[in-house]
């Protein structure tokens, strides 16, 4: 166990990923139990203060800390991106499953609909379904974890047809094994690794998404802070208080960043191929 840790921090792109991602994690934990001050309370005497001692962040035009919205807004986005690639991910790595392993009109009709979905952009997609379901985290949570279906659905259904080819899959069945048996037993743990990798990055994706409705005005509604309505409240005050738009738009790309940059090393130290090229 210390020596795969080992060589997973030895890879310069894990390594940056993993640090810049748990900073990440680790304020949105810390904002569970503390925060500089609260983070929706509104104090107008106290409004559009520079980052200072007392606010390192800074204030907001309602008088409310910067550093503590962003640590709030980081649990909002942590959780959106979590639940929302969890549906994709089970939903779309099932449908995948399921088209390689029956093939015919099933592999056909799961690949149409992936077809169908990919032939709208994916913010334009999310923001489609939110209008109609309204805005809100929940709505936020489901039309980003719809868009990922048929993004997993593609890849387990590509990664499965490869292993449903290989001799051990002709052994588990001269032995008896259904398809069902099969596809849990052999066929899943084969592909897991490809799947945790997609899902790494569709969490970026996912985060990047949420904050990109919340700028629209459809995602996490107020009093809740949120990454992309804090810059959607900052375009008014650039000149006067830039720091307000830094501070989250920093946030941002810290977090897109770092799981990028975690995807692209858990993919090279899953493929050793990969890892000997660089």
């Amino acid at each position: 166990m210390s020596a795969t840790l080992a060589r997973a921090f030895r890879h310069r792109s894990f390594a940056i990923g993993a640090v810049l991602t748990g900073i990440v994690v680790l304020a949105a934990l810390l904002s569970l139990v503390w925060t500089p001050w609260s983070a929706t309370e509104l104090a107008v005497p106290r409004k559009l203060r520079p980052p200072s001692a007392e606010h390192l962040f800074g204030t907001d035009h309602f008088g409310r800390d910067i550093l503590s919205m962003v640590m709030v807004g980081a649990r909002n986005s942590i959780v959106v991106g979590i639940v929302a690639v969890a549906i994709g991910c089970s939903a779309g790595t099932a449908l995948g499953l399921l088209a390689a392993a029956r093939r015919g009109w099933t592999e056909e009709l799961v690949m149409r609909f992936s077809d169908f979905t990919f032939a709208f952009p994916a913010i334009l997609s999310a923001i489609m379904i939110t209008a109609l379901l309204g805005p809100g985290t929940v709505n936020s949570i489901l039309a980003i974890g719809i868009f990922n279906v048929p993004v997993f659905a593609r890849l387990a259904r590509g990664a499965a047809a490869s292993i449903w080819a290989r001799d051990f899959i002709l052994a588990a069945r001269a032995a008896g094994k259904g398809t069902a048996r099969i596809t849990v037993e052999h066929v899943l743990p084969n592909i897991l690794s490809i799947v945790i990798v997609q899902a790494t990055i569709a969490f970026a994706l996912a985060i990047l998404a949420e904050a990109g409705l919340s700028y629209l005005g459809l995602g996490t509604q107020p009093p809740q802070p949120s990454w992309g309505r804090m810059l959607n409240d900052a375009q008014t005050f650039m000149y006067d208080a830039p720091y307000l738009a830094i501070f989250p738009g920093l946030a941002i790309a810290v977090a897109v960043l770092g799981l990028n940059l975690l995807g692209d090393g858990l993919r090279d130290l899953i493929d050793p191929r990969l890892a000997r090229k660089r």
